[in-house]
C-alpha cells in the first residue's frame, strides 16, 4: 500500500485529536483500496455484498452528508442528489461496481477537501448544525467528528477483512 497513513499525536488537544483521528481512518480506508482493480473493488466475502469499492463510496456520501447536508444545511449535489433514496437505500454501496480506484479515490478525497474546508470554517466543536435527526434535534461539531471516527473505524474493519481475501494484504 503506497498511499501515506499519518498517526495521529500522543498528547492533541481535543479538536487537534479528533481532526487527526478522523484524518487518520480516512486514510486506512484509502489505503485498502489503492492498487485495486474494478474486480477486485466488486469482491465479496461469504454472504455479505460488501465490498471495498462501495465502502469508499459509502464514506464519500458520508462525508458530503454530515458536512454538507446536516451541517451547513444545503441540498447535496450529483451524483446524489438524483438519487431514489427510498427506492434504493443501498445505492451508495452498489454504484461503486465497475469503477476504478482512481476514480473512487478522487470522489472521497475531493469529498474529504470540502469536508476539510467546511470544518475550517468551524470555530467551535459546540457549534449545532443546520439540520437535526427526525425529532429536529441538532448535532454539534464534535458529535460528528466523533460519529465519522465511528463510521469510518467501523468500515475499516470491514476493508481489512475484505482486502485480506482479496490479496492476502494485512496492516493499518
Amino acid at each position: 500500500m503506497t498511499l501515506p497513513l499519518t498517526d495521529p499525536s500522543n498528547s492533541p488537544n481535543e479538536r487537534r485529536g479528533l481532526e487527526e483521528f478522523v484524518e487518520y481512518f480516512r486514510q486506512v480506508v484509502r489505503r485498502k483500496v489503492d492498487g485495486l482493480t474494478p474486480e477486485q473493488l466488486d469482491h465479496t466475502v461469504a454472504s455479505s455484498s460488501l465490498t471495498i469499492g462501495g465502502i469508499l463510496r459509502h464514506l464519500t456520501l458520508v462525508e458530503e452528508s454530515w458536512f454538507v447536508e446536516v451541517l451547513q444545511g444545503r441540498e447535496l449535489g450529483e451524483p446524489w442528489s438524483s438519487v431514489d433514496w427510498n427506492s434504493d437505500r443501498d445505492w451508495d454501496f452498489e454504484s461503486a461496481s465497475g469503477m476504478t480506484a482512481d476514480e473512487l479515490l478522487a470522489d472521497h478525497e475531493q469529498a474529504c477537501e470540502k469536508s476539510r474546508e467546511i470544518l475550517a470554517e468551524v470555530a467551535d466543536l459546540d457549534t449545532l448544525t443546520e439540520r437535526g435527526d427526525r425529532d429536529g434535534e441538532k448535532f454539534n461539531v464534535r458529535w460528528i467528528l466523533i460519529h465519522l471516527i465511528e463510521e469510518y473505524a467501523r468500515h475499516a474493519g470491514h476493508a481489512d477483512i475484505l482486502r485480506e481475501d482479496i490479496d492476502g494484504e494485512i496492516g493499518d
